[in-house]
């Protein structure tokens, strides 16, 4: 027989200023904590665990930092009891909002003249992958950024570039210059020569269409390795 005396664990019996959605509502998002937020986005509880007991879990998956919490996969979150794939996909959407937003910032209004001009937006941006993944900036004429786009996906070593897709694209956005990068999941920085063979081949093909490679750039969470500073282009 089910104790009558228990607590229960949903969020409606709780008390006003306890309760994440209604908080956020009077007092601002600013206020609440990391899983207060995550339980609004995971939304209900289940029979023995609150939303919030939930995001507490889904907290301590990622050990406690956003940051790391971001990269977990739907099937890890998912190893938390509660959390369903509808749950993950809206986790793992929300944290991919926060990134983006952080990316954006870092290039709003940013004029690029330096490898460290660039190399906090692609950190930020892919670093994060536990794969390899190779990505291009298109710059105009003021050396803007008109547009960022991941070319490809590989595997946990390597991945494929085509230079006529980058051209095409590059054309397409009218840029006068282009940068090209992507992320090692090792943490190694050092260009493989597959890297620097790669390098060379798109530099060359852009050069025919009056296209500048400004820099080749490296990034995993030990930092980055530009190809210009290193004097590989």
């Amino acid at each position: 027989m089910e104790n009558i005396n228990k607590p229960s664990t949903s969020i409606k019996n709780w008390a006003v200023d306890d309760r994440p959605r209604e908080k956020l509502s009077l007092k601002g998002a600013a206020v609440l904590s990391d899983s207060e937020l995550l339980a609004i986005l995971i939304a209900n509880g289940s029979k023995e665990k609150s939303a919030v007991q939930l995001a507490k879990e889904v907290l301590q998956l990622g050990g406690h930092n956003l940051n790391e919490l971001g990269k977990l996969s739907l099937k890890e979150l998912q190893k938390i009891k509660g959390i369903g794939i509808a749950k993950a996909i809206t986790i793992a959407a929300a944290l991919e909002i926060g990134r983006r937003r952080h990316a954006s910032a870092s290039l709003e209004k940013t004029v690029i003249k330096t490898s460290s001009d660039i190399a906090q937006y692609l950190r930020a941006t892919i670093k994060d992958f536990s794969y390899e993944v190779f990505a291009v900036l298109f710059l105009n004429k003021a050396n803007k950024i008109n547009h960022f786009e991941i070319i490809s996906r590989g595997g946990l070593t390597g991945t494929v570039a085509d230079p006529r897709v980058i051209l095409k694209i590059a054309l397409e956005q009218e840029a006068t210059s282009i940068i090209l990068c992507h992320n090692h999941p090792s943490g190694n920085l050092r260009p493989s020569r597959a890297d620097e063979e790669l390098t060379q081949k798109i530099k060359t093909a852009a050069r025919y269409l009056d296209i500048l490679m400004m820099d080749h750039l490296i990034v995993s969470e030990e930092g980055y390795y530009s190809f210009a500073d290193g004097g590989l282009l």
